[in-house]
């Protein structure tokens, strides 16, 4: 599926929890309805990115697995 992305995230190589970190920087200067990509390597990143969007409230819309790498795509929540 192809999303309209407003950002970002290059967290590749890095380990948790610094994808998440970079995540909620982006999710903060982001407008209501915004589509964020993460792209991440570290596995704990699937685990982690779930919990951070059910406990913001915000949608993982998809996660692609190719090879090593991870592409979230999280719309950001927001009234």
């Amino acid at each position: 599926m192809s999303y309209s992305v407003k950002n970002t995230v290059d967290a590749q190589g890095l380990i948790c929890p610094e994808p998440v970190m970079m995540l909620h920087t982006a999710v903060r200067d982001a407008n209501a309805g915004d589509v964020i990509e993460v792209k991440a390597t570290d596995p704990t990143t699937k685990r982690d990115i779930q919990q951070f969007c059910d406990f913001l409230g915000h949608k993982l819309l998809e996660l692609k697995e190719e090879e090593s790498l991870l592409l979230f795509y999280i719309q950001k929540s927001g009234a």
